[in-house]
This record gives C-alpha cells, structure tokens and sequence, in this order.
C-alpha cells in the first residue's frame, strides 16, 4: 500500500465502483477491495458525504455518486487520451508513410478523435469527430474484438443494427461474431473498401488498467497497395501498446 494508507484505499474503492454494472453489497466491495467490514463502511460514509459514493438504502448497495461522474467529465474535457496519442501517432505516420487515426468506441460507431494525415496522402473520410458504424471500421473491429461477447451481442441485437454502407462488410451477429475471432487470432483488424472503396486500413486496440479497449489505433492507405498496408501491422500493433502503457495498460 502506498505511502497515505487512507488515499490508497479510497481509490481502491473507486475504481472497484467504477468496474461494476451495477451498485454492490457492502459486504462485496469490502472483500474486494481487501478491507475489514467496519473500516469499508467508515470509508464509503466519508465518501458519501464527499459525493464520491451514493448509497441506495433500499437495496442495500453502494455506487459511484454524482462527484466521481464529474471526474470522468472533466477527464473527458481535458482529453488526456488525444493529448497523450497524439505524439505516438505522429512517430506512426513517420514510420509507415501513410496517414494515421485515433478513435473511440460510442454506442455502435467509432468517433475519430485523432488525426495525423501523411504528406502527399489525400484525406480519408476518418477526420476528427466523424463517426462511422464500428462493425465496418479496423479500428471498431479491434474495440469490439477486446469486449465481452455478452457486451456485442448487447450492441447488436438483431440485424437492424448493421448500417451497411457499401453492401460490403457484416451483417449478422454471426458474421461479426466469426469476424472478430479472426481479428484475435490475427491480433490485429482489418478491412478493406468497407468504409471507403479503394482505401484499406489495419488497427490495433488500445486496453486501459481494467484490460478494457481504450481506443484503436489505424492505419489507412489505397487498397492496391498491399505492401505498405503489411507494413503497417507491427508499427500499428507497436503504437497501440505505447498508448495502452502511457495509460496504465498493457498491450494486448
């Protein structure tokens, strides 16, 4: 335990809150979080008192209050994660030649939140704040290969949630399903003319400390031009572990 015993322990108790679907018992969060009983409800009553922790008296349960959504809030303003990528991605781009993405992962499409475009490469439809259906893209493909299956089939629940943009790509549960075994096989997504005809792009996921996808990381280039696009995989796949490490990850 690290130097301020008390600070260690609400933390731990943070983050322990911030994994679970849904509130907990205090009796779970105590053993979880390796404290006796009487010190966890001392903990989380300061706690509650702070904001940092709600207690549901009903059902005898305690969750994240409104003070840590502020938190992850302010986090998200800051954008640590672009602010932290972006010099990886730049290296990336200088490695491969070709232009480089950061996205995230919202509701079924990614968001770009990252762009280094190469010299001389013409612009890609991924420029900072587009969203395009995740199923399609090499970097949704390596998000959603990194989530529990249980949390896909949630995504895409029937056949009405694959937006089809050039009559190409997944359009079943199955179909995904057998998609994202090949990409952790492979360790690495792919696709090819799904999003733009004629551009491919291969992609890495970046896993945060619980080992949930972050990010993916993708390159893109004209589809003829295989080469480059093999070329890429291992800076791609080698960028990812940097990012994933900086935030307290490992690569996957």
């Amino acid at each position: 335990m690290g130097q301020v015993p008390a600070a260690t322990r609400t933390l731990r108790v943070l983050r322990f809150l911030a994994t679970q679907p849904d509130p907990v018992t205090l009796d779970r969060l105590a053993r979880a979080v390796g404290l006796p009983r009487s010190t966890a409800y001392h903990l989380v009553t300061a706690m509650i008192e702070e904001g940092f922790v709600t207690h549901l008296a009903e059902e005898h349960r305690y969750g994240l209050g409104v003070a840590a959504f502020e938190v992850g809030s302010g986090y998200s303003r800051q954008e640590p994660l672009q602010r932290i990528a972006r010099r990886y991605l730049a290296g990336l781009v200088d490695t491969v030649g070709q232009s480089a993405h950061l996205a995230v992962l919202h509701g079924r499409d990614v968001l770009y939140v990252l762009e280094e475009r190469a010299p001389g490469r013409p612009p890609l439809v991924t420029d900072v704040g587009v969203r395009l259906p995740a199923h399609l893209t090499a970097s949704g493909r390596a998000i959603l290969a990194a989530l529990p299956q249980n949390q896909v089939r949630a995504l895409y629940p029937d056949r009405s949630a694959f937006v089809d943009r050039h009559g190409i790509g997944p359009t079943s549960l199955s179909a995904l399903r057998s998609l994202l075994v090949e990409t952790r096989q492979r360790g690495y997504a792919k696709e090819d003319g799904e999003v733009t005809p004629g551009f491919a792009s291969v992609a890495a996921v970046v896993l945060d400390h619980n080992g949930h996808p972050a990010a993916g990381v993708a390159v893109t280039c004209r589809s003829e031009d295989t080469a480059a696009l093999d070329a890429s995989v291992g800076a791609t796949q080698h960028t990812a572990g940097l990012i994933s490490a900086r935030i307290g990850g490992r690569p996957a």
